[in-house]
């Protein structure tokens, strides 16, 4: 399983607010992870929809977790940001196989994805961050 960039940088971006106690600029993570400013800037609106950061704009504004990193779950994170349905084409449903029924690969692939994301689901933000790691403002 390899997660899209997407959801990559919206895991870095969960971690690095974890660290910081104020507002933090897309600008200071951009150059934090050297990850395009618009590109997380799209991922901020995803993840403030999804409830998972506050976004506050102006002069003095920037972004912050919504919740403590201990109620922010990795599995989550994931399932909400990854298209999961499309792990194998046979499994996203707008596809016909010819040998559908006779194919015990989906089941497997089925079990994996299943197996990845229930591990995933231990973890929470806090877990994933080394309290020890802090950026430099």
């Amino acid at each position: 399983m390899q997660l899209n960039l997407r959801t990559d940088y919206a895991l870095r971006m969960l971690m690095a607010l974890s660290t910081q106690q104020e507002l933090v600029s897309i600008d200071w993570i951009s150059d934090q992870y050297g990850i395009s400013r618009n590109h997380l800037a799209k991922i901020a609106q995803d993840l403030a929809a999804e409830g998972l950061i506050e976004t506050l704009r102006g002069r003095k504004g920037g972004i912050r977790l919504a919740k403590p990193p201990s109620d922010i779950n990795v599995g989550f994170v994931v399932r909400r940001l990854e298209n999961l349905d499309g792990f194998v084409a046979c499994m996203g449903g707008n596809t016909t196989c010819s040998i559908d029924g006779l194919c015990g690969l989906k089941p497997a692939l089925r079990g994996a994805l299943e197996a990845f994301l229930s591990h995933l689901d231990q973890f929470t933000l806090d877990q994933i961050t080394s309290k020890g790691l802090s950026f430099a403002a």
